[in-house]
């Protein structure tokens, strides 16, 4: 079993391929994502991050290999045990995703009247507080459409979070967003984890999300069809001397103070 420290494992993808009929996407994934992780997937256009995510909140069954939540292998488990382990998840999507003829209030609702027997009065309580959280406290009776993409992103994290979920997943979750907007969101993502010890699985290019909010990763290489590198960005940023690692981590720029050469990672 995999330690980091004190570290527990919450997630672990042993030997994953990934494929589409006869056509692999990528094979030969291994790695660890420990419980209080924000962990990055990153790697060039078309390299299957949003793929791999799909596979890791159940939308996706492995062509090969198999993914761990606390040791329970997923694709093996009972239809039962699969659905236990998928209401621990919230997904936070590119466009926030919220139904635009519900208020806020009743878009975060919507999971917990679906999936648990809280009365009305104790629901409406759970969305107020879920957005408060995320910075909307007073948004509760507003529609999408009324606020700015950057709110949108924080009330779709507060949807995310309805069910207290043990791992958060977001996709792209700055896209479209002002540098301003973007770094709100990572500050926030860091206080949730700090102060919920949710594990936050984020699948981002986005440099300054990378270094600001990640502290373990995967990174995919759409050539070689499998991952090149891991371990926490700011140490690869250092350390790494994959080229295309490099070449990503830099925008092609070079790393201060160091020669760059062509061994790996």
């Amino acid at each position: 079993m995999p330690t980091n420290g004190n570290k527990k494992p919450h997630i672990v993808v042993e030997d994953l391929t990934m494929a589409f009929g006869d056509f692999i996407l990528q094979r030969d994934l291994n790695f660890t994502i420990y419980t209080g992780d924000v962990f990055i997937i990153m790697g060039g256009s078309g390299c299957g991050k949003t793929t791999l995510l799909k596979h890791l909140i159940g939308l996706n069954n492995p062509a090969k290999g198999a993914i761990l939540f606390n040791d329970v292998d997923y694709w093996r488990a009972e239809q039962q045990q699969r659905d236990e382990i998928t209401r621990g998840f919230g997904v936070l999507y590119q466009s926030g995703a919220l139904w635009s003829s519900m208020t806020l209030a009743e878009n975060i609702a919507l999971p917990l009247e679906e999936y648990t027997d809280l009365s009305p009065q104790d629901i409406g309580e759970i969305a107020s507080l879920k957005l408060a959280l995320v910075g909307l406290k007073g948004f509760e009776d507003y529609y999408p459409a009324q606020i700015s993409g950057g709110m949108m992103k924080r009330a779709g994290l507060a949807r995310a979070m309805a069910m207290d979920p043990e791992i958060l997943f977001f996709d792209e979750p700055s896209a479209g967003l002002d540098p301003i907007s973007s770094r709100l969101l990572d500050d926030l993502i860091l206080q949730l984890r700090d102060s919920l010890g949710t594990t936050i699985v984020v699948v981002t290019h986005e440099l300054a999300s990378i270094f600001t909010i990640g502290n373990n990763s995967v990174f995919l290489d759409a050539t070689a069809k499998t991952m090149i590198a891991s371990g926490d960005p700011k140490l690869l940023l250092k350390e790494c001397t994959n080229p295309i690692v490099h070449s990503f981590l830099t925008r092609g720029g070079e790393f201060p103070e160091k020669n760059l050469t062509v061994d790996g990672c």
